[in-house]
C-alpha cells in the first residue's frame, strides 16, 4: 500500500514548487520594466520609431508576465498561514512589517502607474507616460529590496531580540534588521541576475528573428542592446558573485562547505572541486576533478589559507550536499557561458559581423532561457544550503511547520500542481507565441488602447522597414 511522505516534506515540496514558479516571473519583470523605460527614453530623445516599436512589442509580454507574477505571488502568503503557521507566529513581528512595507511602497507604486503605462500612451502626455514607465520600473526594484531584506534576514538575522512569548522582535533598530549582513550582497547579485535574465531572453528572441531575416532593423536593435547588456553584466555578475560568496563564507560557512563539496577540512589550502559525485554516506566526493588550493585562492584570496570542512559540523546541521553542490555548478557554469556569449558579441561587433554570424545567433538562441535556469539554480543553492534552518542558527525547519496531517498537505500540493501547469502553462505558451512574431513597423499597441478600439492600427509595411542597418 502506498504511504504518503510526512507532512513536513510535503509542505517543503509545495513551497519549493510554488516559489520556483513564482520566482521566474519577477526575474523577467524586474529587468523588462527597466528595458521598457530605456526604450521609451531613447524614443523620446531620438524620435526613432524603432524604439517605440520595440516598446510596444515587449510591453504586451511584460503585461502577461507581470500578471502571472502577481497571481503566483499571492500563493506564497497563503502558505505562510497554512503550512508554516509556527514560523509565521514566531517571526511575524519581524517579517510582517517588512512585507507590509513592500505592499505600501512597491505594490501601490506599481498598481498606481501600471494602467497608465499599459493603456495611457494616447490618453496622457508623453512625459507623464514616461514617468509611469519609470515608476513601474522603480516599483519592481523597491519590491525586490523588501523581499530580499526579509529573506536575507532569515539567512543572517540581526537587530532582533526575543519576547516572553518566544517571538522574534526588533531590538530597537529596524535599520539593523533591514540592512542585515548578507542583504547588500544578495540584493546586488539578484538584481544583476534579473537584468541578465531579461537580456538573454531579449537576445534570444532577437537572434531567432535574425536567423529568419537578418535585415529586420528592429530585430537587429533588440539583439544589439541585449548583447551590450550581456557583455557588461555577465562579468559584473561574476564579481558580485565572488563578493557574495566571501560574505556567505563569513556568515554561513556550512553552506559554502556544501557548495564546494568540502567534506574534509584543509589546513593548508583547499582544492576547487570542478566536478564529482558527492557521497554523504562516506563523507567524500567520488571521481573528483579538482584544482589544488584554488578554492582557498578564490574564497580567501590566499592559496594556502585553511578552510574548514563538513567534518567540523554535526550531521544534523548539514544541508543536503548533493543538491547544493550541483545547483551551484549549474549556476556558475551558465554564468561562464553568459560571459562567453558577451565576449563573442564584442568580437563580432568589432569585426562588423554582429548581424551576420549565424553561429552567434544560434548560441544566443540556445542561451535565451539560461538566465531563468541560472536564477533557479542560485535560489536552490541559497535556500537548500541554509537547511536545516528556517532562520539560520535560530529556528529549524522542522520546528516551523504547521501541525497538519499529510493528506491535507498532499491535497493542496496536488491542486497547486494541476492549476499551475494548466494556467501558467497556457500563459507561457501564449508568451512564446508573441515572441515568435517578428517586431514590425508600427507595432500594434496593447489591447484596449484607443488605436485598437478604433481599429486604426497602421498597416504593416514590409520592405521600407528594412532600410535601416542598426
Amino acid at each position: 500500500m502506498f504511504e504518503l511522505p510526512d507532512a513536513l516534506l510535503l509542505a517543503r515540496v509545495q513551497f519549493a514548487f510554488t516559489i520556483s514558479f513564482h520566482f521566474l516571473f519577477p526575474a523577467i519583470t524586474i529587468g523588462l520594466a527597466s528595458y521598457l523605460a530605456v526604450l521609451e527614453g531613447l524614443w523620446l530623445r531620438t524620435g526613432r520609431e524603432h524604439y517605440m516599436d520595440l516598446y510596444r512589442y515587449w510591453i504586451k509580454i511584460f503585461a502577461l508576465v507581470f500578471g502571472m507574477g502577481v497571481v503566483s505571488g499571492i500563493v506564497m502568503s497563503y502558505q505562510f498561514g497554512t503550512n508554516w503557521a509556527v514560523f509565521s507566529d514566531k517571526a511575524g513581528p519581524i517579517i510582517g512589517p517588512l512585507m507590509a512595507y513592500e505592499v505600501l511602497t512597491a505594490f501601490f507604486l506599481e498598481a498606481g502607474f501600471l494602467g497608465v503605462m499599459l493603456f495611457g500612451m494616447k490618453r496622457v502626455g508623453k512625459g507623464l507616460h514616461f514617468t509611469a514607465t519609470l515608476m513601474v520600473a522603480l516599483g519592481t526594484f523597491v519590491s525586490t529590496f523588501w523581499i530580499l531584506s526579509v529573506n536575507s534576514w532569515m539567512h543572517t538575522p540581526a537587530g532582533y531580540t526575543m519576547n516572553a512569548a518566544g517571538q522574534f522582535i526588533s531590538a530597537g533598530s529596524w535599520l539593523a534588521i533591514i540592512f542585515n549582513p548578507s542583504f547588500p550582497y544578495r540584493l546586488a547579485h539578484t538584481l544583476s541576475a534579473a537584468y541578465l535574465t531579461t537580456a538573454f531572453i531579449v537576445g534570444g528572441v532577437g537572434a531567432w528573428h535574425l536567423l529568419k531575416d537578418s535585415s529586420n532593423p528592429r530585430a537587429r536593435l533588440m539583439f544589439s542592446m541585449a548583447m551590450w547588456m550581456a557583455a557588461i553584466f555577465a562579468p559584473l555578475q561574476i564579481i558580485l558573485g565572488d563578493m557574495h560568496g566571501i560574505n556567505t563564507l563569513e556568515h554561513q560557512p556550512v553552506k559554502v562547505m556544501a557548495m564546494e563539496g568540502h567534506f574534509q577540512s584543509h589546513p593548508d589550502g583547499a582544492p576547487l572541486i570542478l566536478f564529482g559525485i558527492p557521497n554523504s554516506a562516506e563523507n567524500r566526493v567520488d571521481y573528483a576533478i579538482q584544482i589544488p588550493k584554488a578554492s582557498s585562492l578564490i574564497l580567501k584570496h590566499d592559496r594556502n589559507a585553511p578552510l574548514a570542512g563538513l567534518d567540523t559540523v554535526p550531521e544534523a546541521d548539514r544541508p543536503p550536499v548533493g543538491i547544493v553542490f550541483w545547483a551551484f555548478r549549474v549556476m556558475v557554469g551558465l554564468g561562464l557561458l553568459m560571459a562567453a556569449l558577451g565576449g563573442a558579441s564584442l568580437w563580432a561587433r568589432a569585426r562588423g559581423r554582429l548581424y551576420e554570424w549565424k553561429w552567434l545567433h544560434r548560441f544566443a538562441l540556445v542561451m535565451g532561457p539560461s538566465g531563468l535556469v541560472a536564477v533557479l539554480a542560485g535560489w536552490v543553492t541559497t535556500e537548500v544550503g541554509r537547511q536545516p534552518w528556517t532562520i539560520h542558527g535560530l529556528m529549524r525547519t522542522v520546528d516551523s511547520a504547521s501541525p497538519l496531517a499529510a493528506p491535507a498537505v498532499a491535497a493542496s500540493l496536488l491542486a497547486f500542481v494541476l492549476v499551475y501547469f494548466a494556467v501558467f502553462g497556457a500563459g507561457i505558451l501564449y508568451i512564446l507565441k508573441l515572441m515568435a512574431k517578428p517586431p514590425v513597423l508600427h507595432e500594434s499597441p496593447p489591447p484596449n488602447t484607443p488605436e485598437r478600439a478604433a481599429g486604426t492600427t497602421p498597416a504593416v509595411a514590409v520592405r521600407p522597414d528594412h532600410l535601416s542597418t542598426d
